[in-house]
Formats: C-alpha cells, sequence, structure tokens
C-alpha cells in the first residue's frame, strides 16, 4: 500500500456551511519538503494521494471537486463543485475552475480568469486575466484566451488561436485564428467575415507604407 504523502492538520477555513483543513505533507514530493504546509481542502477526496498533484499557499479545493496526476493548484485559487484538474494542469492566482469544468493536459488558468459550467481547457490552452469560459466550451491545443474575453455555448477555440480584449465568441463556433475585438461572434460566417476583413486592412495598409513597430508611422502621400 503506497504511503500518504500528505495529512490533514487542525488549522480551519470555513467556506459558508464548508470546513475545509490545511494539508501537510507527511514525505517529500516535488518541490515539497516533508513537514511543509499546504493549500486547504475540504477532505482526502479533494487530492489525490498519488503522483505528485498538490494544493499550495491559500489556495482551496472542496466539494465534489478533485486534483490529480502532477496538477497544481496554488495562489488564491479556488477549485469546487464537481470540478476537475488533472495531468500537468495548473490554476494559479485568484483563478476559479468549478460546476463541472476540467482543466486537464498541460493546460493553465491563471490571474483572475473563471473556468465553469461544463466547459473544457485541455492541452496547452491558457485562460488568464479576466476572462471566463464556461458552457459547453473548449478550449485547446496552444489556443489562448486573455482580457476581458468570453468563450462559452459550444465554441470551441483550439490550434493557435488568441482570444482577448473583450471578445467574445459563443454559440457553435471553432476558431482557430487570432480575434481581438469589442464586437460578439456566434456564427462561423462572422469569424470568416471578420477575418477577410482583417486581410484586407492589412494589405491596405501595405499600399499606404504604413509601418507599425510598436508605434503607428504614417507617411504622407506627397513624400
Amino acid at each position: 500500500m503506497q504511503k500518504k504523502k500528505y495529512e490533514l492538520t487542525k488549522e480551519k477555513k470555513v467556506i459558508g456551511t464548508t470546513t475545509l483543513y490545511r494539508i501537510k505533507a507527511k514525505i517529500s514530493f516535488r518541490d515539497v519538503a516533508k513537514g511543509e504546509l499546504g493549500g486547504f481542502i475540504e477532505a482526502e477526496k479533494n487530492l489525490s494521494q498519488e503522483n505528485d498533484a498538490m494544493v499550495y499557499g491559500d489556495a482551496m479545493v472542496y466539494g465534489n471537486a478533485r486534483v490529480s496526476g502532477d496538477a497544481m493548484v496554488y495562489g488564491d485559487a479556488w477549485v469546487y463543485g464537481n470540478a476537475r484538474v488533472s495531468g500537468n494542469a495548473r490554476v494559479s492566482g485568484d483563478a476559479m475552475v468549478y460546476g463541472n469544468a476540467r482543466v486537464s493536459g498541460d493546460a493553465w488558468v491563471y490571474g483572475d480568469a473563471w473556468v465553469y459550467g461544463d466547459a473544457w481547457v485541455y492541452g496547452n490552452a491558457m485562460v488568464y486575466g479576466d476572462a471566463m469560459v464556461y458552457g459547453n466550451a473548449r478550449v485547446s491545443g496552444n489556443a489562448r484566451v486573455s482580457g476581458n474575453a468570453w468563450v462559452y455555448g459550444d465554441a470551441w477555440v483550439y490550434g493557435d488561436a488568441w482570444v482577448y480584449g473583450n471578445a467574445m465568441v459563443y454559440g457553435k463556433i471553432k476558431l482557430q485564428s487570432i480575434l481581438c475585438s469589442r464586437f460578439n461572434f456566434e456564427f462561423d460566417w462572422q469569424i470568416k467575415l471578420w477575418n477577410k476583413l482583417e486581410k484586407k486592412f492589412e494589405a491596405e495598409l501595405k499600399k499606404k507604407q504604413i509601418k507599425i513597430k510598436g508605434v503607428v508611422k504614417w507617411t504622407p502621400k506627397h513624400l
């Protein structure tokens, strides 16, 4: 029988009607030394005793949520409900993962980002800033969702896509390009039109000899 890697201490934190306990390492593993204090969990069901999964700092995991594999939850992050964080995934900062959400693979959710509902973030995907991913949305591959962007509904952001700014992607859209906008996108034809307009805009910039290198410089027509 494998020796338990951590135990619950008597240090408590109460969230509503739920009591959480700070954990303490019983053995050294990963970057954790024997006797080192970790974050807070409600019960052993929240953090696997196997592999190198760990809850650090003031992070909290409770309800039916579970952290397993080599996943890490740290900072002031919250993972609760029926959420799962697995593989080599990380949840940190003030991020929240809850509901039936899943974060797995090498994915990272951090900052003030929220992932909830039945959303999945996996692969090498990142969700950060004040971004929100929820509903049945999927973010995968090397995709990034950041800023104040929202991805929800049945949307799938994948590949090398990057959704940021105030962009909203929802419905049944599948996106694998860069998108930063104040507009909302619900249908694939909207994305295609936006990409077409961006290419046209870039072509016009080249015609007018505008060079963008951090600062926009305009070349007057008479020069």
